[in-house]
């Protein structure tokens, strides 16, 4: 008779085996996980560099990945959530890696797992192992983790890493980890590790992070004191303990929040650089060809299209800074569907005056607010004659209508949960006047 592992042939089914393990989709505390990564012995080559932050954490991931690979470093990266397919969360070399390359991983965390008594593992620590075991195994000169939630109590920090990178810190996730910035500072200052580098690239950090790192002894970088950047329109300047660089193009990544990740990027580069030196050329190069779908993504043809996973106030509000810049539109449309937990009220009201025409939907996730809930929640707040909102099944739907209703000249912004940027890149995009693009 057959294990029932042994009926686990495809990613498919062991992620559907992931998420009936445990009862909830969160829950926080490493004690389980360090039961299995213990047996698991999990051991990288070269440094590791974990990232955490409330916003900021993809773009420094990507950055960090593209800067090293013009070096000349096999990296190897975990980020999540992922956009369309789960396998989008890890990249070896810089390739995504293929769903079949992670199934002997999965086996062996459930090994792990069994031997372990059994432990219980939401899908999010059982997926992390998985994915950290693949890493692990691809002998990468460097490797980037991105934290999921928080940090101290993250999956990913059960990893000591070798620097520590702490991106913006904002209100999200409260649920989970306080109710104020001083509160989730404290969490997200939990990846940090005494006497390794640790990177604060928000510019007002919260005391409790710059607290944490000294009483721990960690190697504080903080933005404003061991870094900082100056620029103008053209060009880009940074400025670090050791190092210089100056005439530097704007990264690829477009929006001015931008320049504060790739300034904690170069930070974390100049930190580690007796161990894996990066070029003054190979910075250039990397920020100028980094990539990174549904982060202020500009989708060419027209109307203009623009996709952003922004999904708390402070994301918005960074979105919002970055539509203003571009100028007049006659109308913007946009598509918009969130969680149950996020506070929307703030997002809703940050960019409304920016909006004509909304398109709320609905996401395919029980956590998820329906497009109706959404839409009451900008009614209640809209001080607006002149706009109009409408509800729709899906995020692709909701582009459809978007599109039929836009004319070339107008602006469509397509912003909220990963499920909604996903889901309009699921089954490509459609367009007046572009070319069809897919995911």
């Amino acid at each position: 008779m057959k294990s029932p592992t042994e009926t686990l042939t495809s990613l498919g089914d062991w992620l559907a085996h992931c998420e009936r393990l445990h009862p909830k989709n969160i829950d926080m505390g490493l004690e389980r996980v360090h039961r299995v990564a213990q047996l698991l012995a999990l051991q990288f080559a070269g440094p590791v560099i974990t990232v955490a932050g409330t916003n900021g954490k993809g773009s420094t991931c990507a950055m960090l990945e593209a800067c090293l690979l013009q070096a000349g470093y096999r990296t190897g990266v975990y980020t999540s959530p992922h956009l369309v397919h789960f396998e989008e969360r890890c990249r070896v070399h810089g390739e995504t890696v293929k769903p079949q390359d992670l199934l002997p991983h999965f086996a062996r965390v459930e090994a792990a797992r069994l031997q372990a008594g059994e432990v219980s593992l939401t899908y999010f620590e059982f997926t992390t192992l998985a994915i950290l075991s693949l890493l692990a195994s691809s002998t990468s000169d460097v490797t980037i983790l991105e934290v999921g939630l928080g940090g101290r109590l993250d999956a990913v920090n059960v990893i000591d890493a070798d620097c520590a990178v702490i991106t913006s810190i904002d209100l999200d996730h409260m649920e989970f980890l306080g109710h104020d910035r001083e509160t989730i500072g404290f969490e997200k200052a939990g990846i940090m590790r005494a006497g390794r580098p640790v990177v604060v690239s928000d510019p007002v950090p919260p005391q409790s992070v710059i607290d944490h790192a000294r009483a721990l002894g960690a190697d504080l970088w903080q933005f404003g004191t061991d870094f900082n950047f100056s620029g103008d329109k053209q060009q880009w300047g940074w400025a670090g303990r050791g190092r210089r660089y100056s005439g530097l193009a704007y990264p690829a990544l477009r929006g001015a929040n931008q320049l504060v990740n790739a300034s904690g990027v170069l930070a974390a580069l100049d930190a580690l650089r007796e161990r894996i030196p990066v070029t003054a050329q190979a910075v250039r190069n990397g920020l100028a060809m980094v990539e990174l779908p549904g982060r202020f993504q500009m989708v060419p043809g027209q109307p203009n299209l623009v996709l952003d996973v922004a999904h708390n106030p402070h994301a918005v509000a960074a979105l919002s800074e970055n539509l203003d810049a571009m100028g007049f539109y006659p109308t913007t449309h946009a598509v918009f569907g969130a969680m149950a937990d996020k506070d929307v009220a703030p997002m809703l009201a940050r960019i409304a005056p920016l909006v004509d025409r909304w398109y709320f939907c609905d996401l395919p996730t029980p956590r998820a607010a329906s497009a109706e809930q959404l839409k009451v929640a900008w009614q209640t707040g809209n001080i607006r004659k002149d706009v109009s909102a409408s509800t729709h099944p899906d995020p692709q739907a909701a582009l459809q209508a978007a599109v039929s209703a836009a004319d070339p000249a107008d602006r469509i912004v397509v912003f909220g949960s990963f499920f909604t940027v996903g889901g309009v890149l699921k089954d490509g995009i459609p367009r007046l006047g572009a070319p069809h693009l897919s995911s």
